[in-house]
């Protein structure tokens, strides 16, 4: 496991998205919770297409855990119901089936928070 370089909790959502993003999720979108007092700082939200394709985004992000030595607080994985998380204290990712996504509406309960736009080097 590599030494984890100190990230800010911007940084590791950047990163995080970054990784899941080799996987081709679909709607990606980073919300920066930090002005509404909530427990992370940021949510990442992407959608997936079917559960091997939940599964891969998932995988893609345990090994960069572990190749960054990013902390996972908590893992929750859904399968019947389409929803997977993995909680890294001050930054929450979502992986959502397109159904289940529509159903949570993560967006909307949390439309005071900012959306984050990242650019990725090709």
């Amino acid at each position: 496991m590599k030494k984890s370089r100190s990230l800010n909790s911007r940084d590791k959502a950047k990163r995080l998205l970054e990784a899941a993003s080799r996987k081709h999720p679909l709607k990606p979108v980073v919300l920066d919770l930090r002005k509404l007092n909530f427990i992370w700082d940021y949510f990442v939200i992407v959608s997936s297409t079917s559960l091997p394709h939940s599964s891969a985004i998932l995988e893609e992000l345990v090994k960069l855990s572990k190749e960054e030595g990013f902390s996972i607080h908590h893992m929750e994985k859904d399968e019947e119901g389409g929803w997977s998380l993995i909680d890294y204290v001050d930054v929450c990712f979502h992986i959502f089936s397109e159904e289940r996504r529509d159903f949570y509406k993560l967006e909307r309960l949390f439309k005071d928070a900012k959306k984050v736009a990242f650019r990725f080097r090709r």
